[in-house]
């Protein structure tokens, strides 16, 4: 899809594996990133879907950014007028859920408009081993509820549970904005950066 103009700029930010890119994957082309080898996101990667959402078609221009810290400062140009931003965390990893309080704080000081959507990944993971959970899940909205940002899911590339409704969840959000005349507003694909497909720049050999 190019060439047209995007409903709401979504933006994935979160450390590095910590699943951002299975996940786009996983929705963008229902395709589990885990399949094919791991490369690194260079800078960002992006892609658009439509979704509907209350009998209307929503586009949404989804930016997966680089999780690692050398890329951090050009993850703020991404983020620049997004409508949305899913925080991501691995379910696995407690040091991920601490990027994702540095995020939260970025959006509130430079984007307070933007919508936050936390996002758990690898719940696959912990379907097979319950013990490797180290993210409390009531933890996480007790903050989400504290930063004034959004719901919490828990999603798994692997199996694609939760991915879809993420994303519904989010187009469904800006529909509701729009008709109250908040702050929904469209952009032109190509905002903050050089489009990429995210199925041409980072792939995972894990469960991501």
């Amino acid at each position: 899809m190019s060439g047209f103009k995007v409903d709401a700029k979504v933006v994935l930010l979160g450390k590095e594996y910590g699943g951002k890119t299975s996940l786009v994957e996983r929705f963008l082309h229902n395709r589990f990133a885990g399949e094919m080898p791991y490369q690194n996101t260079i800078g960002a990667a992006y892609g658009a879907k439509r979704v509907e959402a209350f009998g209307r078609q929503v586009v949404l221009g989804i930016w997966d950014t680089a999780g690692s810290e050398r890329y951090q400062a050009m993850s703020r140009i991404y983020y620049r007028g997004t409508w949305a931003a899913v925080l991501c965390y691995d379910l696995t990893d407690p040091d991920s859920l601490a990027k994702v309080h540095f995020w939260a704080t970025e959006l509130r000081q430079h984007e307070p408009h933007a919508h936050m959507y936390f996002v758990g990944t690898k719940k696959d993971l912990l379907d097979d081993d319950p013990e490797a959970r180290r993210v409390d899940y009531y933890s996480v909205v007790e903050f989400a509820n504290q930063t004034g940002g959004g719901p919490v899911f828990e999603t798994s590339a692997r199996s694609g549970e939760n991915v879809d409704e993420l994303f519904s969840r989010i187009a469904k959000d800006y529909v509701k904005e729009s008709r109250e005349g908040g702050n929904a507003s469209s952009s032109s694909i190509g905002s903050g950066g050089v489009a990429l497909d995210p199925s041409t720049t980072s792939k995972s050999s894990c469960r991501c």
